[in-house]
């Protein structure tokens, strides 16, 4: 099964846009793989303007986010998996999704068997911090 993850980043960047606010990404700038310019990671987290204005070629995929931006008058390339992402939300009142960085440890959610099925009757949410 994929990942819910980037489903919810899109969703949740499309609803700040919508409702014309600028969408903050949380990203920690220590997973593998994160390119992001290293003189703005404070803590080992970067925060990303994905403002519609201030990128450009925005890539929202399963697997991976990428953009070009500006930092400091320098264009760069952003290259973020989407398992470096901490947080989406808007900058404006803070309103958006945090995700567990425990989640991702794993890959996928493994397939069901007859020994792990949940028991029938009420579905077994999970909530996504």
């Amino acid at each position: 099964m994929t990942s819910l993850k980037p489903y919810l980043i899109r969703s949740v960047y499309e609803w700040i846009t919508d409702n014309d606010m600028t969408p903050y990404l949380l990203v920690n700038a220590e997973h593998p793989g994160a390119l992001v310019p290293r003189e703005f990671v404070e803590d080992g987290k970067i925060v990303l303007n994905l403002r519609p204005a201030a990128v450009e070629a925005l890539s929202l995929g399963n697997q991976e986010i990428e953009f070009n931006a500006r930092f400091g008058g320098v264009a760069r390339h952003i290259f973020v998996p989407v398992r470096a992402v901490l947080a989406l939300y808007a900058r404006e009142n803070g309103k958006g999704m945090v995700f567990d960085p425990e989640e991702e440890s794993t890959d996928d959610t493994p397939p069901e068997t007859p020994d792990t099925k949940p028991p029938a009757g009420r579905p077994q949410l999970k909530v996504v911090k």
